[in-house]
């Protein structure tokens, strides 16, 4: 084996996590333009999107199903509240449980961005079934990594 064999692995473009890395960063910047003039982030974004389906969830809960840990997910939400879009409350029956519920204004964001997934759906060049195909293949990464 040669010196540059032995490296092989170091290439950039031997890296599978790069790819993954880029195209989840452009993806998210295609939100940008959406996003800006509402003033919300994707990570907010993707706390709605929980909240819009499950409203009155506690910060463990919601950080399990974001894969997001306390220290990111209690600075985001604080941030939330202060905009006005949710409450952060202390459960009746246990102390140590947040529940975050949506507030009015954070349900009538909804209706301001319900078409944001149909027009980006038009920013990615995949068929339907390439589209199903790589959401398969990344949940089974993220399932994996996650044991």
């Amino acid at each position: 084996m040669t010196k540059i064999d032995e490296y092989e692995a170091l290439q950039l473009e031997n890296q599978l996590c790069f790819p993954l890395y880029a195209c989840a960063r452009n993806v998210i910047n295609l939100y940008t333009p959406f996003f800006k003039p509402l003033g919300i982030t994707y990570t907010q974004y993707i706390v709605f999107l929980v909240l819009w389906n499950q409203d009155s969830i506690s910060v463990g809960e919601l950080g399990k199903k974001l894969y997001l840990d306390n220290g990111t997910l209690t600075p985001l939400l604080k941030k939330m509240q202060e905009k006005g879009y949710l409450t952060r409350q202390r459960s009746r029956n246990d102390e140590r449980i947040v529940l975050v519920s949506l507030t009015e204004k954070g349900w009538a964001l909804r209706d301001k961005v319900k078409n944001i997934p149909t027009e980006l759906g038009a920013c990615v060049p995949l068929t339907e079934e390439e589209s199903r195909t790589l959401y398969t293949l990344l949940y089974k990464v993220i399932n994996s990594l996650e044991k």
